[in-house]
């Protein structure tokens, strides 16, 4: 009985009753329909109810076709409600102001067109996530830059979020891209996995070929703290990536020196020792800090790292949570920005969580590279 009464999970019924109303009332006539439409209601309201409180260790395959399920409900629901919404309100703006004929030709057949437009909505999106990560690339002016770190080319993999929806056919394509581009340095920079290391850890065993092997570096997110940190620490060291905590690493390149540091995730705070950019500073010269929560800019910038890259925040990951995530993160939501002197950049994610689906943001691969920057 707790599990129901906690305040997430009361929120949560709030917000889907709200919404199954609306949309039964606006969209469906019958009753028959009506109860049938409760159904994808449901399926998402049992997520945080039976699954999300239960050890990921005791998930079957039963429980994660259910969950897959209830995510693509969860986007569906979200497009239609999307485009409820845009056609209530062109029936109000236009009110006494068009003829009885164009209103009727708005409200007749409008239930169908929002219904098949979010159906539309949906397969494009999951067609857009489903076909993996484009490759973005992006030159990080640096002043200041020892001629011998010039044109350093770091590849950054972001919230894959391996999990029963993204597999090792992913994870292996993702590896093969990487190693093509032939990166200076690989860095995976949190959310890699969404699941227990005895449940996804042959998904996860492509990693272990990343290229350069001696120098793939990885910090956690906070999935990584759902997901069982400690095994999942030790696993990642077993594939032979170096996994940063509240540390720098020096590593030379061309003769030359940079220091690379990792923090751990907000996320760790309950459990442990939170965030440090000060311990993962490193000595003077090129300071590059891997961060997976973009708002570790604002404490880190002023200790004098030179750039920061981050993920968390999947850019929004499909409409219109793309346009609603720039009130959270901005200015660092996706792409290059800067905090102060450091530049930052933020990998839209790798993969995808939850509902399978990119409707106006795209999974990347970013391949960064350092130039000198110009006088002014």
């Amino acid at each position: 009985m707790r599990r129901f009464l906690n305040p997430f999970v009361l929120v949560l019924t709030g917000l889907l009753a709200s919404g199954y109303l609306y949309l039964a009332l606006r969209l469906f006539e019958s009753l028959p329909a009506r109860l049938v439409f409760l159904l994808p209601f449901l399926c998402i309201w049992v997520i945080p109810v039976f699954f999300w409180s239960r050890d990921k260790e005791s998930h079957t395959n039963r429980d994660d076709f259910v969950q897959g399920l209830a995510y693509v409900c969860m986007g569906w629901l979200n497009f239609l409600l999307v485009l409820t919404l845009g056609r209530d309100l062109l029936l109000l703006v236009t009110y006494g102001t068009v003829s009885q004929e164009w209103r009727a030709l708005l409200m007749d057949p409008g239930s169908e067109v929002v219904v098949i437009g979010s159906v539309l909505a949906l397969g494009l999106g999951m067609l857009i996530a489903w076909r993996g990560p484009r490759l973005v690339e992006i030159d990080v002016p640096v002043e200041n830059l020892d001629p011998r770190l010039e044109g350093l080319r770091i590849a950054q993999i972001s919230d894959l979020h391996v999990s029963f929806i993204i597999r090792r056919r992913y994870v292996q394509s993702v590896v093969d891209k990487v190693n093509e581009l032939k990166a200076d340095l690989v860095v995976l920079t949190g959310d890699i996995v969404d699941g227990s290391v005895h449940k996804l850890k042959s998904y996860v065993e492509p990693l272990a070929a990343l290229a350069p092997a001696a120098h793939r570096y990885l910090i956690l997110g906070n999935h990584e703290y759902y997901s069982g940190v400690r095994a999942w620490v030790e696993h990642f060291r077993s594939l032979g990536l170096q996994v940063l905590l509240n540390e720098y690493r020096s590593i030379e390149h061309k003769g030359a020196l940079l220091h690379l540091g990792g923090v751990v995730d907000p996320a760790a705070s309950g459990s442990g020792e939170g965030p440090r950019p000060d311990k993962a500073l490193g000595p003077e010269g090129l300071r590059i800090l891997l961060a997976h929560n973009p708002k570790l800019a604002a404490p880190a910038a002023p200790l004098g790292f030179d750039l920061m890259l981050s993920g968390h925040t999947h850019a929004g990951q499909f409409y219109p949570w793309n346009l609603a995530v720039r009130l959270v993160h901005a200015p660092h939501v996706a792409g290059l920005s800067r905090e102060g002197k450091m530049w930052v950049y933020v990998n839209p994610g790798t993969g995808s969580w939850g509902p399978p689906i990119r409707l106006g943001t795209r999974p990347e691969l970013t391949l960064i590279r350092l130039v000198r920057a110009q006088p002014a």
